[in-house]
């Protein structure tokens, strides 16, 4: 989403130069180490009892330490930005590249959308092996100990779910995946484009970190709300066994929880959100900048 911030239909925003196409899965791995406690308090929510979110990971902490009990699956966190993220940023600012009539000083917003859902669904497929790692490695710790699968690393996890389980286990999920990657680009392009065009253009604050910040605090809460559905779903079926179906994973949550398991994780996913795009965006920027002084 960072990379949107310089591409808006808006003319108050320029068309961005040409960078680097590992540049938004360097930043978004910086993000992922920031945020990372988050994201295991919201899988640890998604897949096990129905606790507050400072309740689990401060449980978590107390119960397997620091680096168990919030940065239990960092490697798998970082493989998954470098697929994941990599892929969908890089493809992004090509399609827009692509998109571009001649003479057209900006891409319209649905074209960017398409372009975004598009590098979406791509980076989904493309990060879906780490996912399903990462996943299992944040979820582990909250299981019986003979339950416990106990990856060294990420690409511990790799390997041991190719050799015990075969290489298709490695896309479990992956439709829930995919709808949520292309639902998640999607309504961050739009919302944040959205709302920081109209601040701007209503002159309540000025471009800087604090007019970032209100951006991808209101667009998170819509992406959350959006992905929030498919984000449970895609965690509860990766970290279900091989031999359990969709369906079945499916049919249990609804039958065992009703309709709120399908927002069960939300208020570390929102809190999550924010602060990670923001970290995104700011460490994207400086990055360029890094990169600019370089050509000069």
């Amino acid at each position: 989403m960072a990379s949107t911030s310089n591409n808006s239909s808006s003319p108050l925003i320029k068309k961005p130069k040409s960078y680097p196409f590992w540049l938004g899965g360097a930043a978004a791995s910086w993000a992922a180490v920031c945020t990372h406690p988050l994201d295991l308090a919201k899988v640890r929510m998604q897949t096990g009892k129905n606790s507050g979110m400072l309740h689990t990971l401060t449980s978590s902490i107390k119960k397997d330490g620091l680096r168990r009990g919030a940065y239990a699956g960092l490697s798998a966190s970082i493989l998954r930005q470098m697929t994941y993220s990599l892929t969908r940023f890089g493809i992004y600012d090509e399609l827009k590249k692509r998109l571009t009539l001649p003479g057209e000083a900006t891409l319209p917003a649905w074209k960017m959308a398409l372009a975004a859902s598009v590098a979406g669904g791509i980076g989904g497929i493309a990060g879906n092996p780490a996912d399903v790692v990462l996943v299992r490695m944040t979820a582990d710790a909250a299981k019986p100990a003979e339950q416990r699968l106990g990856y060294k690393h990420c690409f511990d996890g790799v390997f041991r779910i190719v050799r015990e389980e075969g290489a298709a286990s490695l896309f479990r999920g992956a439709g829930p995946n995919v709808a949520r990657a292309i639902l998640m680009n999607a309504s961050q392009l739009a919302t944040y484009d959205v709302f920081k065009n109209a601040i701007l253009s209503f002159d309540l604050m000025k471009d800087g970190l604090g007019l970032h910040f209100t951006s991808s605090f209101l667009a998170g809460t819509v992406a959350t709300t959006i992905c929030a559905p498919f984000d449970v779903i895609k965690s509860r079926i990766m970290n279900a066994s091989s031999s359990a179906s969709v369906s079945s994973v499916i049919s249990n949550s609804f039958k065992n929880e009703g309709m709120t398991w399908l927002f069960r994780g939300w208020t570390p996913a929102w809190i999550r959100l924010s602060p990670n795009t923001i970290i995104i965006f700011m460490t994207l920027e400086q990055m360029k900048k890094g990169i600019d002084y370089l050509r000069a």
